[in-house]
């Protein structure tokens, strides 16, 4: 159990760092081909700027956007004495509760740290699930504010805009603008044919490799919340049913929104294809299963 935890933190950390490799080969080649480096900085600068608003915004967006309403103990018993259960057993701040008017079976945790923490469940999820997989559910969300992984989302967001902006401003440069280097020389696009061709294909192939790699580590975070909440609850079986019951019983929500899919426990979109599930939010739920079963084996 612990070394699937540890395998998925580490995996996590060689794609963040393979995002950085890729802004810095962008950086360097705007800047052999511009000889200047404010044009990379700028861009660096308003992505983290705006990352970071996304950082304190995103949980009260997901909220809205999700269409939840707190609950009180009273209003849901049986939900909120689960929550209330597992955040004592794993000594963490009781997150705020939310239940989700929606048929389809689904459920979601968000907040950048567990003392900012909201977990929310449709009705649908409710109705199907017995009380040991709706708590393995929830000890499934409450994993994702464990490990952070709403922080770790956001600093990938950020690197993806500052991907993105770079890749953005520098075609449009080298098409309509040329560059210092490309000035000295009498031409447009750095002068070099070898790098300007480079260049553009760099610059096209880099946001798909940059979102290729944030739904990788969206995949990889879903893989070590469901460790952690067999962790907490030492019983991966009934997680494992859930996820069943999930891919079973899965239908289009009532409201969606693709900026929000890697929240959900259940990617809201199917994707049977190899091509479709490479740009999947989660991994697929029978890869989950079988890990979660062979994890209950290792107890």
């Amino acid at each position: 159990m612990y070394r699937a935890i540890r395998k998925n933190k580490i995996n996590t950390v060689v794609i963040i760092a393979v995002f950085l490799l890729i802004i810095g080969g962008l950086g360097l080649l705007a800047g052999y081909v511009y000889n200047s480096w404010t044009i990379t900085v700028v861009v660096l600068v308003v992505a983290a700027g705006y990352a970071l608003i996304q950082y304190f915004a995103a949980s009260s967006q997901a909220i809205a956007i999700s269409g939840g309403r707190q609950i009180q103990k009273s209003d849901n018993p049986r939900l909120y004495r689960i929550v209330e259960n597992l955040s004592i057993t794993t000594g963490s701040p009781m997150p705020k509760v939310y239940i989700i008017d929606d048929p389809a079976p689904n459920a979601f945790a968000t907040g950048r740290d567990p003392e900012h923490a909201s977990v929310a469940a449709t009705t649908g999820l409710l109705d199907i699930m017995t009380d040991s997989e709706l708590e393995g559910v929830m000890a499934h969300e409450l994993g994702h504010v464990r490990n952070y992984d709403i922080r770790v989302n956001m600093i990938v967001f950020g690197l993806v805009v500052a991907i993105g902006m770079i890749a953005d401003l520098f075609l449009r440069m080298m098409w309509f603008g040329g560059g210092n280097r490309g000035n000295e020389r009498g031409g447009g696009g750095g002068g070099n044919p070898v790098i300007m061709i480079f260049g553009i294909v760099a610059m096209l192939i880099a946001p798909l490799v940059a979102t290729l790699v944030q739904l990788a580590v969206s995949r990889q975070r879903e893989y070590l919340a469901d460790a952690t909440g067999a962790l907490t609850t030492r019983h991966p079986d009934a997680l494992a049913s859930a996820l069943l019951k999930l891919d079973e019983y899965a239908r289009p929500m009532r409201r969606q929104n693709s900026s929000m899919a890697h929240l959900w426990i259940n990617d809201p979109a199917k994707k049977p294809g190899m091509a479709q599930r490479l740009m999947s939010t989660h991994p697929p739920i029978p890869d989950r299963v079988e890990r979660l079963r062979t994890m209950g084996g290792g107890f």
